[in-house]
């Protein structure tokens, strides 16, 4: 049995990964990371109650991460693929930011991206197999304004992916990222009019669906993948 590890498990883009997995992996067990809230990640588990366990994971805290890491081992004896996916954001001018917000931003979406890596890396040396899956943004790659922070992680952590494809890829293990633009998660879906807004901005004219995402992370963890490693593919209907 293979398992897998999506952290930001409680938000649409790690829920819609969680059920591809679930869906496309019928012998997966998937494992929910979650740092607070767990409503929506415990109507999934409800769904799949044999094939899926939350976890609190402070992606931030080192400890949390090992914690994580005993928990998957303990049930499975084996870590398979990592999506690191949780992330966040504080917008505004750089010429107002707060440095809390900078050290924020950078702690959730680069230095967490960072950690987990690095506490699943050795188990998944010892396998000689993984696939890790970094969710990046288009913003690291098409950076606006007012996101100096954000961009500068996700940025960060697309240089991480392909660093760090290198280093292991002898070892079997893919290390990949993926730049969503404008996914229709719930923040956006409650205001249709900013909705409306945005996929004028997408040459597509639509926003992309959390499930797009999910069908490009299930690529990268599949075996058809092995050959794909220290790749970049932006999801964005054509922005960039």
């Amino acid at each position: 049995m293979k398992s897998v590890l999506i952290t930001g498990a409680n938000g649409g883009i790690g829920l819609a990964c969680a059920r591809e997995f679930l869906m496309k992996w019928p012998a997966a067990r998937v494992f929910l990371g979650c740092r607070s809230a767990m409503e929506k990640a415990q109507s999934l588990q409800a769904e799949f109650p044999d094939r899926t366990e939350i976890l609190t994971l402070e992606v931030t805290d080192e400890s949390s991460w090992t914690q994580a890491v005993e928990k998957i081992l303990a049930a499975c004896g084996r870590l398979d693929v990592l999506v690191n996916n949780a992330g966040s954001h504080r917008d505004s001018l750089l010429a107002t930011m707060p440095l809390e917000d900078w050290h924020a931003v950078l702690a959730t979406n680069l230095t967490g991206t960072f950690l987990g890596c690095r506490a699943v890396i050795r188990t998944m040396l010892g396998q000689k197999f993984g696939r890790i899956i970094n969710i990046a943004s288009l913003s690291a790659l098409l950076a606006p304004a007012g996101q100096t922070n954000y961009a500068a992680a996700k940025a960060g952590v697309v240089a991480l992916t392909q660093s760090f494809a290198k280093e292991v890829a002898r070892a079997g293990i893919t290390v990949n990222a993926i730049c969503p633009g404008y996914i229709a998660t719930d923040a956006l879906s409650a205001d249709p009019t900013a909705q409306s807004q945005l996929a004028q901005r997408v040459p597509a004219r639509r926003l992309g669906q959390p499930a797009e995402v999910a069908a490009a992370v299930l690529y990268f963890a599949s075996p058809e993948a092995a050959y794909t490693t220290g790749s970049v593919l932006k999801l964005d209907g054509g922005i960039l």
